[in-house]
């Protein structure tokens, strides 16, 4: 992946160890810190389509962006106050059907990472600009564990969803849908976190995520 010129702020380094082993690909030619105002993934060699970077670095006088923890809004008003379904995205999913095989983790996951996209845009940056996520999630009801599947079908809309040999978008499902063209094309691959936790701040919240994002030199 290029390295992006960034213009001022602060020096960085941002690790996360769920990536996976073996060596770095797209990282420093030598053990040194990237040069100012660049954001340089590490990504984990002999993939052509890694989900996650295995760490970032972020160069001095970078200016970045980090939001607060977002999760999905209500925006199913058919479905009780509070409950899962009530944060399904009707935008995406008409009157709160979900399709065959797509989870309410999947679509709670849309959701957020549709707000997610929303903030960040009105911060002037997108979601190419991100470079770290951490990402909470809470067991759908009478679930014995979080859907960390369903989760990750979401987070291939809208991130890691390129060939990194190649250029072209990698086709995505949605549920057990065939793969299609992802939602939004976009190859950045942020180092990331993902946790199952016992409770969420909001009745009905199954997925929040932060991220943290390098604004571009304009």
């Amino acid at each position: 992946m290029k390295k992006r010129n960034l213009i001022a702020g602060l020096a960085v380094v941002a690790v996360s160890f769920t990536a996976g082993a073996g060596s770095a690909a797209g990282w420093w030619d030598k053990p040194k810190p990237p040069h100012p105002g660049t954001v340089v993934p590490a990504l984990p060699a002999g993939q052509s389509n890694p989900m996650i970077a295995t760490g970032v670095g972020i160069g001095a006088n970078t200016p970045y962006y980090k939001t607060s923890g977002l999760g999905p809004s209500a925006l199913n008003t058919g479905a009780p106050a509070g409950s899962e379904a009530s944060y399904i995205d009707t935008t995406v999913f008409p009157s709160g059907v979900l399709p065959a095989g797509v989870t309410i983790t999947e679509a709670q996951g849309i959701n957020v990472l549709r707000r997610i996209g929303e903030n960040l845009q009105a911060a002037g940056l997108s979601y190419d600009d991100v470079y770290t996520m951490r990402v909470f999630l809470q067991n759908p009801a009478g679930a014995a564990t979080a859907d960390f599947a369903g989760w990750n079908r979401a987070y291939r809309q809208y991130f890691a969803n390129t060939d990194l040999t190649t250029g072209q978008y990698i086709p995505v499902p949605l549920g057990t849908a065939a793969p299609t063209k992802p939602f939004v094309v976009n190859k950045a691959r942020p180092s990331r976190f993902a946790l199952e936790i016992e409770n969420l701040p909001v009745n009905g919240w199954l997925v929040e995520v932060e991220v943290d994002a390098a604004y571009p030199a304009r």
